[in-house]
């Protein structure tokens, strides 16, 4: 069986993070394991409280998972703290880990900072160079490349930008467009994967779960640009399930296949 490890912040409510990462991963047929970096109580109306988690603890966790069952690929998700960080990269080249996927959360889906400066500064520095690819919303990509971002025009100009700045494979996803679901590939040349907007207000843990599933496909052999379509065509799935949980926006069903 291939294996999976998710590093990530833990949701409570089980749409997001952690919990979204772990669910994913099996429903690809994927051995999941875990290093938690905060925990968070949170639900599907809002984020209640963070703890993070110390460092030498999520160092400890890393050490627990590659010294035994070495992951095929490795995703990566909140990491709130540039102390949380620089453990993460110090592990992962320690153990020279293959296949990361780095999702970039920097912002809320509302358009809030998650992270302080001297933390971004962290991720762009130290885990940037480490990862197979990163995952940015429109709003973090803006940050990252330093322009707004209306159009899907925009989005191959930031993309081509964000890649010469820093040398990493980046998935931008145009979720966030007011037209638009297309996401763009760009590796130094440009992939678009196109998709209808699915009509379901219920999107909590779609980023966490988009990304896991991008490393559940690396885990089992695919190449980049089949991993992300395979991750795209089950995430869109998941969309049209329509799961219906919660008070305010609800979590995917990850599970959506076994019932079919």
């Amino acid at each position: 069986m291939k294996t999976a490890l998710t590093i990530a912040g833990s949701d409570s409510s089980g749409g997001a993070g952690i919990q979204a990462d772990l669910k994913t991963f099996a429903a690809h047929g994927v051995y999941g394991m875990s290093v938690i970096s905060s925990i968070t109580s949170q639900n599907t109306t809002g984020v209640y409280g963070v703890f993070d988690i110390p460092p030498e603890v999520v160092a400890s966790q890393t050490d627990a998972v590659f010294e035994d069952i070495f992951p095929d690929a490795v995703k990566i998700g909140m990491v709130s703290s540039s102390e949380i960080i620089r453990a993460i990269a110090d592990k992962l080249r320690q153990y020279n880990a293959k296949n990361i996927v780095l999702d970039t959360v920097m912002v809320s889906t509302s358009g809030c900072p998650l992270l302080r400066p001297d933390a971004a500064d962290a991720l762009t520095a130290l885990l940037f160079p480490l990862a197979d690819i990163i995952t940015p919303n429109i709003y973090e990509a803006q940050i990252l490349c330093g322009f707004d971002i209306k159009s899907e025009s925009d989005m191959a100009r930031a993309a081509e930008e964000i890649y010469a700045k820093y040398g990493v494979c980046v998935l931008l996803k145009g979720g966030h467009l007011a037209d638009t679901s297309s996401d763009l590939l760009y590796d130094g040349t440009a992939t678009w994967f196109k998709s209808a907007r699915v009509n379901n207000p219920n999107t909590h843990g779609t980023g966490c779960t988009l990304s896991s599933a991008i490393a559940a496909n690396l885990a089992a052999g695919y190449d980049m640009k089949t991993a992300v379509k395979n991750a795209k065509d089950y995430i869109t799935g998941a969309l049209e399930d329509m799961l219906n949980l919660g008070k305010g926006s609800g979590p995917l069903n990850h599970m959506y296949k076994l019932g079919k």
